[in-house]
């Protein structure tokens, strides 16, 4: 039975307010992981294009689950599933929130759209609205808010105006809003899909920090989430543990 790992980003392997934000002990345990077999990948509410430049050289995944399930890919990404926020419903949103003064991106066939120029390693595009953004499927309007009650306001307003056309996720002072239906733990079902036809039985592991990993940790066949992690999301957990590195350590015997 083939192994398939899929872990959240920020605050589960990568942590960009700390002095090193990719340990290098998370990178070894990955390419352990990987050597022995087993499957690695993402599963993010990030772009392919805000994944990209913080692992080249480093961790090298066998898949994408981005935009929180809406654009899926493989280790070459090539695609395995998209979908799309209409653009009226992005306009709409960018709008409403952009004015406030909220730090707005667009995913647009996994490139990075912003609204302003900023300090990042990795190629993106600076748009001045939706109708300037790049050709090609949005996959997620993602939002910075000031603070973790703020971004809850804002995902309950998105979800009660626009609820039949997306869904809007918190992630702490984030919030990332996806086509509808689209979900973290729709997007490994889907990948588990795919890895089936490529390998037979497969068993699905999980690993996130934050609510909007809810949906992944229910959908693994086995689930982990860290001390620091939200009481729900521990509760959903079928394990709680230090660092990524534990957890995969337990796939691997389990």
């Amino acid at each position: 039975m083939k192994k398939v790992f899929a872990s959240d980003f920020d605050g589960t392997m990568y942590f960009y307010k700390a002095d090193v934000k990719l340990p290098p002990e998370n990178v070894e345990m990955i390419r352990r992981y990987q050597a022995a077999g087993n499957v690695f990948g993402l599963c993010t509410g990030r772009q392919v294009g805000g994944l990209t430049p913080f692992l080249k050289g480093l961790v090298e995944p066998d898949f994408y689950v981005t935009s929180t399930g809406a654009n899926i890919v493989d280790r070459h990404f090539q695609p395995i599933f998209k979908r799309g926020v209409d653009r009226d419903v992005a306009d709409a949103i960018v709008r409403e929130f952009r004015p406030r003064g909220h730090r707005m991106t667009l995913d647009v066939e996994g490139d990075v759209c912003v609204f302003a120029k900023m300090d990042y390693p990795g190629f993106y595009y600076v748009i001045s609205d939706v109708a300037d953004a790049p050709e090609g499927l949005i996959h997620q309007v993602s939002i910075h808010a000031e603070s973790p009650d703020e971004a809850a306001q804002i995902s309950a307003w998105i979800n009660e105006r626009f609820g039949g056309r997306v869904n809007a996720f918190q992630n702490v002072q984030e919030v990332d809003v996806a086509p509808l239906g689209c979900t973290k733990g729709k997007g490994v079902l889907l990948l588990r899909d795919y890895m089936r036809r490529q390998y037979g039985a497969v068993k699905l592991y999980g690993i996130g920090d934050s609510i909007n990993d809810l949906p992944l940790l229910e959908a693994a066949d086995v689930s982990y989430t860290f001390p620091y992690a939200p009481k729900s999301v521990q509760a959903q957990a079928d394990h709680v543990v230090p660092t990524i590195v534990d957890a995969l350590l337990h796939s691997m015997n389990d």
